[in-house]
C-alpha cells in the first residue's frame, strides 16, 4: 500500500496537499463541505498587521481556463486571526500555516513575533501577493529585500518559514537563493501571474482594480517550468501550486521537483475535490509503483 506522507524541511505532512492561501480562507469556510483532515495542511489566508477589508468590487473575474482576483488580502489583522481564528485551525488534524503579508518590512517581523506565542508550526511569508498597493510583491522582486526580511524572520523564531514567490519576475532562481540565504526551510511557487479583463462595451477593465493576479490550469505550464528552476537552484524544499486540479497534475509538479503541493482555484471550482484529487494520485503511485511521493521528486529528465 502506497503511503502518501511527505516530509518537508522538518515539517511531515499526512499526505502532500496543502490548501493554498486565499482560497480557504481559515478553513473555518469550507468545513461544513467536508473534513478538513483530508488535507496534508492548510495555509491561512494571508495575515496583515492591521485589518483589510481588501479592495473594491468587482474583484474577481473568470476567464478562459482561470480567473483573475484582486481580493486585495482581505483579512481580520493578526490579533483578531490569533484570537478567533487561529484557534479553530490548530484544532484540525492537519498541519497549519499562517501565511504572513506586510506592507512594510516591520509588519512582517511584528506578526511573526505575535505568533511565536502560538503553537503554529509554520510561517509563509507573503512575497507575492500582486493585489495590494505597497509591499508583497514589491518585495518579492527584489533578492536583496527577500533575503534581509527572511534573516529578520530567522532570528526571531525556530518555526518552520516558507517564502512565497512571485512569478513576475525575471529571474525567480535569484529570489529562491536570497530565501534560502536567508534561512527559509521552504520556498512555495508560484503566486498568481498578473494579468487584465476588459469589457469591450464599457471599454473598461472589468476588475475595479484594473489588474488582477491569474490563478487556474491556465498558469500550470509555467508553474511546473519555475518549479523545476528552482528545485535545481536551491538546497531546500520546494512547494508546487499554480493550476493543480488532479492528481495527474501533482504527480507532475512532484516530478518536476515539488516536494508537496498546493491547490487554490480548484478549490472554488469544486470544495470537495480534493477527495478525488488525493484517490487519483494514490492511484497513479500505486499503479506505477511508487512507494511514497517522494520517489517522485525531482525525477524530471531534460533533453
Amino acid at each position: 500500500m502506497v503511503n502518501l506522507a511527505v516530509k518537508v524541511g522538518n515539517l511531515t505532512l499526512k499526505n502532500p496537499f496543502i490548501a493554498a492561501s486565499g482560497t480557504y480562507g481559515f478553513g473555518r469556510e469550507a468545513a461544513e463541505f467536508l473534513d478538513l483532515s483530508v488535507w496534508g495542511g492548510i495555509s491561512s489566508k494571508g495575515i496583515t498587521r492591521l485589518p483589510r477589508a481588501g479592495n473594491m468590487p468587482p474583484r474577481v473575474a473568470e476567464t478562459p481556463a482561470g480567473m483573475l482576483n484582486s481580493v486585495g488580502l482581505q483579512n481580520p489583522g493578526v490579533d483578531k486571526f490569533i484570537k478567533d481564528e487561529l484557534p479553530f485551525m490548530m484544532e484540525q488534524d492537519t498541519v497549519t500555516i499562517v501565511n504572513v503579508a506586510g506592507s512594510i518590512p516591520s509588519d512582517y517581523i511584528e506578526i511573526c513575533k505575535k505568533l511565536e506565542d502560538t503553537t503554529t508550526p509554520a510561517i509563509e511569508l507573503n512575497f507575492s501577493c500582486p493585489n495590494v498597493a505597497a509591499g508583497c510583491m514589491s518585495f518579492g522582486a527584489d533578492p536583496a529585500n527577500i533575503e534581509s526580511i527572511t534573516r529578520a524572520i530567522r532570528d526571531l523564531t525556530d518555526k518552520e518559514i516558507w517564502v512565497k514567490l512571485t512569478p513576475n519576475i525575471t529571474d525567480i532562481s535569484a529570489a529562491a537563493r536570497a530565501a534560502e540565504a536567508g534561512g527559509a526551510d521552504g520556498v512555495s511557487l508560484i503566486n498568481t501571474l498578473l494579468g487584465m479583463v476588459i469589457d469591450a462595451e464599457t471599454r473598461r477593465p472589468i476588475l475595479r482594480n484594473n489588474t488582477g493576479g491569474l490563478s487556474g490550469p491556465a498558469v500550470k505550464p509555467v508553474a511546473l517550468r519555475m518549479v523545476n528552476e528552482v528545485y535545481r537552484a536551491v538546497n531546500i524544499p520546494v512547494i508546487g501550486l499554480g493550476g493543480i486540479c488532479s492528481g495527474l497534475d501533482a504527480v507532475e509538479f512532484m516530478i518536476a521537483g515539488a516536494s508537496a503541493v498546493q491547490l487554490g482555484t480548484y478549490n472554488l471550482i469544486s470544495p470537495q475535490g480534493i477527495t478525488q484529487v488525493i484517490d487519483e494520485f494514490s492511484q497513479w503511485l500505486e499503479d506505477h509503483g511508487v512507494q511514497s511521493p517522494g520517489e517522485l521528486v525531482g525525477t524530471l529528465q531534460l533533453w
